[in-house]
């Protein structure tokens, strides 16, 4: 038996009783409706105002909050099922699986972004109008989509070459290692992720020196893009875990193989949960011009219409 169907094996054997599986499925789902309703605020108020969509920093801001809201509303679904279905179509779970994917490696990959636009705007600023255009900040976020694609796509492409048809057709427990089970498929991922991981680090440690220098003899507005990468560099660490997932759980369901569940429930949360609950907090609540349209306007204008 290999390490995938041992894993799934652990799952099916020592399911959860009854009252711990709701339990930690309103625990999820209530988490998702609640980053949700936030982004979705995030969302309206940048469409309402122009001050937002015509800033390249913003629609940056904007394209990782709705990447996040598609990345916990798939992982939302995906739990449920795992709860209520147990086994669905390979074929359907085929495009769950791709579609969570590439939103949960574009994530990396647009704070990466983020910081290099706080890096010009704090330490090139006469040109940081000229670089960060619209049309420019179009193009990197479909450069984005179109670099997690080429990295995923490549897992069906090699799952439809080796696979016979019938696999297609049969139901399997919906995670990636079954839908995708090729070993091949497992040392490419670990190639990619680890180029990405690299990539994104020193991107991060560059802009974020480069900033601090900056902010020694410059504005405030210099020392605040300094803390937003700190963020960013723990939002892409906790993103990280997404990388290191599949090892530490092998690790955990053979240390402790009747609490696997919980140990995949764990895992989701911090892993899945945490690092989109955090997007909010940097621009939502930090940032001040999200601020003063958001938070003041919106949510205090909701409140007096509550008031009898």
């Amino acid at each position: 038996m290999n390490v995938t169907s041992a894993n799934v094996t652990a799952v099916l054997q020592y399911r959860d009783s009854f009252s711990k599986a709701v339990t930690k499925n309103v625990i999820v789902v209530v988490l998702g409706i609640f980053i949700n309703y936030i982004n979705a605020g995030l969302i309206y108020t940048f469409c309402k105002h122009q001050i937002f969509y015509m800033n390249p920093r913003y629609i940056l801001f904007i394209h990782l909050v709705v990447n996040d809201m598609l990345q916990v509303t798939l992982t939302v679904i995906l739990f449920v099922i795992s709860y209520t279905i147990y086994t669905i179509n390979v074929s359907l779970c085929c495009i769950f699986i791709l579609f969570a994917l590439f939103t949960t490696e574009n994530t990396p990959l647009n704070l990466a972004c983020m910081a290099v636009e706080c890096y010009i705007a704090i330490c090139v600023p006469l040109r940081h109008v000229q670089i960060c255009t619209v049309k420019r900040t179009l193009m990197l976020i479909g450069l984005i989509w179109k670099t997690s694609m080429l990295s995923v796509l490549s897992d069906l492409f090699i799952t439809l070459a080796t696979e016979p048809l019938d696999f297609f057709h049969s139901k399997v427990f919906c995670i990636r290692q079954t839908v995708f089970p090729n070993p091949i498929i497992i040392k490419k991922r670990d190639i990619t992720y680890s180029v990405f991981l690299v990539l994104v680090w020193i991107t991060i440690f560059y802009t974020y020196f480069r900033i601090l220098f900056t902010a020694k003899t410059a504005s405030r507005d210099a020392k605040k893009a300094r803390n937003t990468i700190l963020l960013h560099g723990f939002q892409v660490l906790l993103c990280m875990t997404t990388y290191a997932a599949p090892q530490l759980l092998t690790v955990l369901q053979q240390w402790f193989p009747k609490n696997y569940t919980d140990s995949l429930f764990a895992c989701y949360i911090i892993v899945q949960i945490l690092p989109r609950s955090i997007s909010p907090i940097i621009y939502g609540v930090r940032d001040n011009t999200f601020r003063r349209y958001h938070l003041k306007k919106y949510l205090l204008c909701s409140v007096k219409a509550n008031k009898p």
